[in-house]
């Protein structure tokens, strides 16, 4: 019987087959080189996308910040020309108001008194004056308490003084303004709101 010996071609298999794994691995080894360089630069375009978003949102946000501070600025302006222009209308509602004061004071004041001194600070008014008798005073606050624009006159102090004859006084007084109607419904429906 004859013999073949098929050792080297056994050999000769392994060795080819081990070419041919080393082949595969050297293959798969540079796929996994290309694949996670093309990974690495997917990832590094992403973060440089998502930094230039940012940067955009950033951008954004300091315009966005600029025009709230440039509004706020605007509010400011716009409360403190509201605020001026209620001034503004308070004075030119209250102007004839002294005219009207006066006027009720010359109405009210009795033969034999005289005034001094009249100071307004807010809504009441200091008097400092002098008459010919305490009936004259008395008559003074009566005609002021009846009277549409005082209310409360309250006598502060009363001297003898003889420059308007033997039984004249020197009088201090303090009497409230009243609030014309119009402005009184005005004050009350604010303060009703606000309450």
């Amino acid at each position: 019987m004859a013999t073949i010996n098929l050792l080297p071609w056994r050999e000769e298999y392994r060795q080819e087959k081990k070419k041919e794994f080393l082949g595969v691995m050297a293959l798969v080894l540079v796929l996994a080189l290309v694949a996670l360089f093309a990974w690495d630069r997917l990832v590094a375009a992403s973060i440089d996308n998502q930094a230039s978003r940012n940067n955009l949102l950033k951008q954004e946000i300091a315009v966005l910040d600029r025009q709230v501070k440039e509004i706020a600025e605007l509010k400011r302006r716009k409360q403190q020309l509201l605020d001026r222009m209620e001034v503004i209308q308070s004075l030119q509602a209250n102007r004839p108001d002294i005219v009207r004061i006066f006027d009720e004071m010359v109405a009210a004041m009795p033969e034999g008194v005289f005034l001094s001194s009249l100071r307004r600070n807010g809504d009441n008014l200091a008097l400092v004056g002098y008459a010919e008798s305490n009936n004259r005073v008395s008559a003074f606050m009566r005609n002021l308490d009846e009277s549409y624009k005082f209310t409360d006159p309250n006598l502060t102090k009363v001297e003898a003084n003889e420059t308007l004859g033997e039984q004249g006084n020197k009088f201090e007084m303090r009497v409230k303004l009243t609030q014309p109607r119009a402005a009184q419904a005005d004050a009350d429906q604010a303060d009703e709101a606000g309450a």
